[in-house]
């Protein structure tokens, strides 16, 4: 067996390569990451065969001075953390200093930099096993540019398991888009094979931020977002987040940063995914981009070699922060005649309706606003028991816009309605022309939210068990559940640890009182462990709800007339998520005069 030994500079930094550099996309992340710690506002990105060959990052940054330049090329030499306590509070996007080291072991990198106004500059690469720096004088304005050519040339393994040009492109594609996204302060222009591929200009304002979101989801995603912002003590949350009819068959387009830096975390992540719960149709995946800014003490990004993963000092407080501020945004859209896309919401916790934006009035179902009604009981519930409660100016039989109802009247976001179609679709007529209603769907939806209520209302009521259930878990299960006595003992279950590996279940939530006890425990505690909290017991109850709603609601070719038609319609007006039913499919959709026009090749 061999004795132990030093492995060499060059060796031990292609080991860390293996981490650090994976592909092409990787050495960008890096190279313009440093780029936007050093300042700078503009960044051009030359790429060759897909980033194989060549990849190039100027920037017009602070640049490095010359004595610093070969130390720059070390291994763990950095100028963004000095001491232990630094890491705890880490500001920048790159601290560890090893991913230009990582990079000049396995390709031929020239670095060239100036930190002075002079037009004086140097640049350095390593040579030889040891890798030892050569520092000589080149011209170059304020900044830094690091060229990197043959990546992997003396690593053929790692070269072979390189994809298609294309394939790298796009990946490479996908890093400068986050970056846009996250820094949008910063010019970004991307070169390939000699042609200009992306060029994104700098954007302060919001309304400059807009076209970053088109270019990079596309301007579909921005007729259908919500922007929202959302502040509590040191936590910030805003962003862009698509509703619920417009979603995706892959979770490729859902983009969260934590202080500008964009990470892949369960919690936020299972956050986002619990907001869109009610709303979204079974296997699709909604899109966001999503900012989330704290602290730099109350999150830990020293978790992952990529820096991709981080930890969150309170998972529990932003995993809450996320859910209820998305919840609420989504709950908010309702029927609204002058809403549109992009409206800010700030979604506050208080129950006051949030401030909307202005916003085109031909928008139609993509987005959708709802405002406060009085005189709910005139709605289709209290209608289908006693119709003579119905206002005087809905028992007309007239087809359209009675005299009375246009006459200096508000007309309701949904219209009046005109009739049925098959007995299955509620046809409406509002200022911006036909509204289509699934009547089902949208009773559905209806009956949902005022079982929820109701429930809410009474609270989680506990069944006693019978014959109390013994359940084996772990040690840290069991501690859980002493430590979390009394959040479960709020979410219906009473449990009692007997030793450090059992508990006894007492009693379970009353509506879940016929599901598996046991695993209905180990699902919740596991919850807990994994995201501080858990909607599992909320979950169930809904799914029983959703299921009393839909065999509750109106059925298709039930005959409705004229005015429980209209008390449908102002039903939906008033509650929350009405644009979907409980499955996620839409309940309406508008065709505007505009496109009913070109139908019939009006005005051509």
């Amino acid at each position: 067996m061999s004795r132990i030994q030093r492995l060499s500079s060059r060796l031990a930094n292609q080991i860390a390569a293996g981490e650090v550099v994976e592909r092409p996309a990787s050495v960008v992340k890096e190279l313009v990451e440093n780029a936007i710690d050093a300042g700078a506002s503009r960044i051009d990105l030359v790429l060759e065969a897909g980033g194989s060959q060549l990849i190039r990052v100027r920037d017009n940054g602070r640049g490095i001075p010359q004595d610093d330049l070969a130390l720059a090329l070390s291994r763990h030499a950095t100028s963004k953390i000095a001491t232990e306590s630094d890491l705890e509070g880490i500001c920048s996007l790159g601290f560890r200093g090893e991913a230009l080291a990582s990079i000049a072991s396995v390709s031929k990198l020239v670095m060239t930099s100036n930190a002075t106004a002079e037009k004086s500059g140097y640049a350095v690469q390593v040579h030889g096993v040891d890798m030892t720096s050569e520092v000589i004088p080149a011209p170059h304005p304020q900044g830094t540019t690091v060229e990197v050519r043959d990546l992997f040339f003396n690593t053929p393994a790692r070269r072979k398991f390189l994809r298609a040009e294309k394939t790298e492109l796009g990946r490479i594609d996908d890093v400068v888009r986050k970056m846009t996204l996250s820094h949008p302060a910063v010019a970004i222009m991307v070169t390939h094979n000699g042609k200009v591929y992306r060029q994104f200009q700098a954007a302060r304002a919001i309304e400059d931020q807009h076209h970053r979101i088109k270019a990079v989801f596309g301007q579909s995603f921005l007729d259908q977002a919500l922007y929202f912002e959302e502040q509590i003590g040191s936590m910030q949350l805003k962003g862009w987040i698509s509703l619920p009819t417009y979603s995706r068959s892959q979770a490729d387009q859902q983009y969260f940063f934590v202080n500008d830096r964009c990470i892949r975390d369960k919690v936020c992540s299972h956050a986002v995914r619990q907001s869109y719960k009610d709303v979204l149709f079974h296997g699709r995946h909604p899109v966001y981009a999503i900012f989330l800014n704290l602290d730099p003490t109350l999150v830990d990004v020293n978790v992952h070699p990529t820096k991709h993963e981080v930890r969150f000092r309170e998972s529990r407080g932003v995993h809450d922060l996320i859910y209820r501020t998305i919840h609420q945004v989504l709950a908010s859209v309702r029927p609204e005649g002058q809403n549109g896309p992009n409206q800010v919401l700030e979604a506050g916790f208080n129950g006051e309706q949030p401030p909307l934006g202005s916003f085109d009035p031909g928008y139609v179902q993509r987005n959708m606003a709802f405002t406060s009604r009085q005189n709910q009981s005139t709605g289709f519930f209290g209608l289908s028991q006693s119709p003579s409660q119905m206002p005087s100016n809905w028992t007309g039989t007239t087809v359209g816009l009675g005299a009375d109802q246009d006459d200096g009247a508000e007309i309701p976001p949904l219209g009046y309605a005109l009739g049925q179609l098959h007995g299955v679709y509620i046809l409406a007529q509002n200022i911006n022309g036909l509204v289509a209603v699934d009547m089902h769907a949208a009773h559905e939806r209806i009956t949902y939210e005022r079982l929820k209520r109701a429930m809410d209302a009474d609270g989680l009521k506990t069944q006693p068990l019978l014959v109390p259930v013994s359940l084996a878990l772990s040690a840290r299960e069991v501690a859980l559940v002493t430590d979390r006595a009394d959040e479960l003992s709020e979410i219906g279950l009473q449990l009692e640890a007997v030793s450090e590996e059992s508990v006894i279940i007492r009693g379970v939530p009353s509506m879940l009182s016929r599901d598996n006890p046991e695993q209905l425990v180990r699902d919740v505690l596991s919850d807990f462990l994994e995201f501080g909290s858990s909607n599992r017991i909320n979950d169930g109850r809904d799914e029983l709800l959703s299921t009393m709603a839909c065999h509750g609601s109106v059925r298709a070719n039930r005959k409705l007339s004229i005015p429980e038609m209209n008390a449908l319609l102002r039903d939906m007006e008033e509650t929350e998520r009405s644009g979907q039913c409980n499955h996620g499919r839409p309940t309406w959709f508008q065709l505007t005069l505009s496109e009913l026009d070109s139908l019939f090749m009006r005005g051509q």
